[in-house]
């Protein structure tokens, strides 16, 4: 990054401190850019932080997952500070259901585990596993593309019903938060050719152990603070303009910065752009999203065979993953159930939802009277209703690139990735390298 006034740094504008902004701050201020962050909330991390539920209690506004293909992201966490075996743990990948049976990756090269896991899949019927096989051959023999236009329910027509139903729709609700037949068939293939057919371990699943707040907000709150940069917090930024002074650049809310990175939410970068570039300023106001539920149980205190649990996901059954929480860190007998592309259930309400996961969970555990609805609890409930764009065929999504010394970074940006948490630090890392 230049100095652009002769023996000073320049100084960098970041709005928003989400992972994005956060990434976008610790490179520029790496890269020797003087920082200031304006973040409009009282907390960073955007849409992945946590707040405190009850007196020590603290809940994530939704239950991440990370894999081992996040390279970016565990760099990032390295460099604050947060060692990998303090803040996640590391598991094979397991879409087993509370019946046993699933998709149980092996640690090692990636293509291998599968293949192997595939072949010893018990409970799946052999005609389904050999569709499997074919469709995954067929995507690499294609190079994991397809035509823009084609959604996941299209790209795996010819799959069998009970690899649809116990694999494919399961990952792409989890990957995308994007029901199947709406859904980008392109970004499911980029995501599954990087983690099942990338380097060992990049199907690994990350699971926070720490609340994430201190997985990554916080540690690189700190860092930044060492190294000099300025930090706002509960300031929302009202006015973005060119500053037609000697030095150019740009003024935040009047005051000036040589660049700046809007690593705010799509809607926020669309009010602060809208004179400035209008065109850019409309496609990002345009974008749309999917909900995602977090429904919070107690439960039975013996606990589950591993720490996520697929499950059988329906019309009245909302949840498609749970996560027993004592296997993280956390309480015993607290769970956490996901409700992703949740948007028929926000309409219906958090309490419906959560009564239905209730039954859900009862249902799935019929031999365990400990799961009844009766005996079970309903501690938390969170909709984020913008959780995530929604991922369609052919989305066109906005560039980085606003104007000179102006660029944007966000999981929403144009790119191969869904909206991750992998893809807001990359697109944080890009914005800053850009100026």
């Amino acid at each position: 990054m230049n100095q652009t006034r002769a023996g000073a740094a320049p100084r960098v504008a970041v709005v928003g401190a989400g992972w994005s902004g956060l990434a976008a701050a610790v490179e520029a201020t790496q890269r020797g850019a003087q920082v200031t962050v304006f973040e409009m909330g009282q907390r960073a991390g955007g849409r992945a932080t946590s707040s405190l539920h009850q007196k020590s209690l603290w809940l994530d506004n939704g239950q991440h997952i990370l894999i081992g293909a996040y390279r970016d992201t565990l760099r990032l966490m390295a460099q604050v500070g947060v060692n990998e075996r303090d803040g996640l743990v590391r598991l094979p990948l397991c879409l087993a259901y509370p019946s046993g049976d699933g998709l149980k990756l092996t640690r090692g090269p990636a293509l291998p585990a599968f293949l192997w896991a595939v072949l010893n899949w018990q409970g799946m019927p052999w005609p389904a596993r050999w569709s499997l096989l074919r469709m995954a051959t067929g995507w690499q023999l294609r190079g994991f593309r397809c035509a823009p236009s084609l959604t996941v329910a299209q790209l795996c027509q010819s799959a069998h019903p009970r690899i649809w139903q116990d694999l494919i729709e399961p990952l792409c609700v989890a990957a995308l938060n994007t029901p199947a037949d709406q859904a980008s068939a392109q970004v499911l293939l980029t995501v599954l050719k990087d983690a099942l057919f990338g380097p060992a371990g990049s199907a690994d699943l990350l699971l926070p152990k720490l609340p994430l707040a201190q997985l990554l907000p916080e540690p690189a709150l700190r860092w930044l603070q060492d190294k000099g940069a300025v930090l706002h917090t509960g300031r929302r930024v009202q006015q973005l303009t060119a500053n037609l002074g000697h030095n150019a650049g740009w003024l935040v809310d009047g005051e000036p910065f040589d660049r700046v990175v809007l690593a705010c939410s799509a809607a926020e970068a669309a009010r602060l752009t809208a004179d400035i570039h209008p065109a850019w300023s409309g496609g990002a106001a345009a974008m749309r999203y999917q909900p995602i539920i977090t429904v919070w149980l107690r439960g039975p205190t013996n606990g589950w065979p591993q720490a996520m649990m697929a499950l059988r996901a329906g019309d009245d059954a909302p949840a498609q993953f749970g996560f027993d929480l004592a296997q993280l860190g956390g309480e015993a007998g607290l769970y956490a159930l996901v409700v992703s592309g949740a948007a028929s259930w926000v309409d219906q309400g958090a309490q419906a939802a959560a009564e239905a996961v209730q039954r859900q969970m009862a249902a799935a555990f019929v031999n365990d009277a400990a799961w009844s609805t009766e005996r079970t609890e309903v501690l938390a409930v969170r909709t984020e209703k913008r959780a995530t764009f929604a991922c369609t065929p052919g989305l066109d999504r906005p560039d980085m690139l606003i104007s000179a010394g102006l660029v944007a970074a966000g999981d929403y940006l144009a790119g191969p990735y869904p909206a991750t948490l992998e893809g807001a630090v990359r697109s944080g890392m890009a914005a800053a390298r850009s100026l």
